[in-house]
């Protein structure tokens, strides 16, 4: 399995994701919208996008683990941000960067008015290519 993250010429560069991803693998793991919730499914953080941040991606890496995938094998996830403001970049790459280190998947940023609770600022999913 390999995942080539490239930022090419002629498109802003970022420090926090990747404009195309080339994944090349056997299987596909496909992690659903996680929210900051423990796993008794109380909210962490609670107006408090760091800690969101950090619960967010601690359970798309705990997700990853289950399906026998690692966090440098996504390919690309889907950022969804209740409220957005620019300031929020930070403060989501802060639990980001916890679970990917360098690795930059490709990601799209989307805000919304909310998310399924009014307690959740932050919801993302994301997508891995492993090999068998």
């Amino acid at each position: 399995m390999s995942i080539e993250c490239i930022n090419p010429p002629g498109l802003p560069q970022s420090d926090h994701f990747s404009h195309v991803a080339i994944a090349e693998g056997r299987r596909m793991v496909f992690i659903a919208g996680q929210v900051s919730e423990d796993e008794r499914g109380n909210v962490v953080g609670e107006a408090d996008m760091v800690a969101q941040s950090r619960q967010v991606f601690a359970n798309i890496g705990r997700a990853l683990a289950t399906a026998g995938a690692r966090p440098d094998q996504v390919a690309k996830l889907t950022i969804f941000v209740a409220n957005y403001k620019r300031e929020h970049l930070d403060m989501i790459e802060i639990g980001r960067a916890e679970l990917f280190g360098a690795h930059k998947p490709a990601d799209t940023l989307i805000g919304v008015a909310t998310l399924t609770r009014p307690e959740y600022m932050l919801e993302v999913d994301a997508l891995a290519v492993v090999d068998v």
